[in-house]
Parts: C-alpha cells; sequence; structure tokens
C-alpha cells in the first residue's frame, strides 16, 4: 500500500482573518416566503379564473407555451410517437382486409361465373 504525505496548514486564530478572505462577494436573495407561495388547487382555481384571458398563442404567458412546457415534462411527444406507430399499424391492417375481401370477392366472382 502506497503511502501519500498529508500536508495541514494551520492558522493562528489573531492572523487567520488576515490571511483567509472571509467576507461574502454575492448574496442571493432569499426565497420568498411560505404565505407568498399558492398551492396546486390555488393555482388550478386561478387558472380558470383567467382562461379565456390568456392569450391562445405565444413564446411565454400563453396556452400554447404552457402546453409545450407541460408536454415537455410528461414527455408528451413520445406519447405521440407512440400512437402514430399505432396509426400506422390500423392503416396497414385496414390495407390488408380490403386487399384480402378484394381477394374473396373476386373468388367468389370467378366461382359464380363458373356455375352459370
Amino acid at each position: 500500500m502506497a503511502n501519500y504525505p498529508l500536508n495541514k496548514t494551520v492558522f493562528k486564530k489573531d492572523t487567520y482573518e488576515n490571511t483567509i478572505d472571509t467576507s461574502f462577494s454575492q448574496v442571493s436573495a432569499p426565497p420568498p416566503p411560505l404565505e407568498d407561495t399558492i398551492t396546486v388547487d390555488e393555482f388550478f382555481n386561478l387558472y380558470g379564473a383567467i382562461f379565456y384571458d390568456i392569450p391562445s398563442n405565444g413564446d411565454t404567458n400563453s396556452h400554447e407555451y404552457l402546453v409545450k412546457t407541460s408536454g415537455d415534462y410528461i414527455n408528451f411527444e413520445q406519447e405521440n410517437e407512440d400512437v402514430q406507430a399505432l396509426l400506422d399499424e390500423i392503416t396497414i391492417l385496414r390495407q390488408d382486409l380490403l386487399a384480402a375481401n378484394e381477394q374473396i370477392l373476386a373468388l367468389q366472382t370467378n366461382t359464380s361465373s363458373s356455375i352459370i
């Protein structure tokens, strides 16, 4: 097992503040007080009250913005892709069913005409 030297610098109490900068260079704003926040129920009540005042389209503060940001949050695009894949499969199955029905009709027509 290797030995690694550990170095420790110790300052005397009276020289510590002269050596280490203990002042703040940045102070962030404190978080908002809890009484200024609203609950989810309050949000949806307010949203319902101003629903028709919100612009339909826009990069911010619009229904379009809410749909995009909420869609990103819940991975809505992936769900749309899954639904589209299923719709594509349904289309193919309908085409196959139509082709099979046309083939059945053609066979019935050929059988009917050969009986006469």
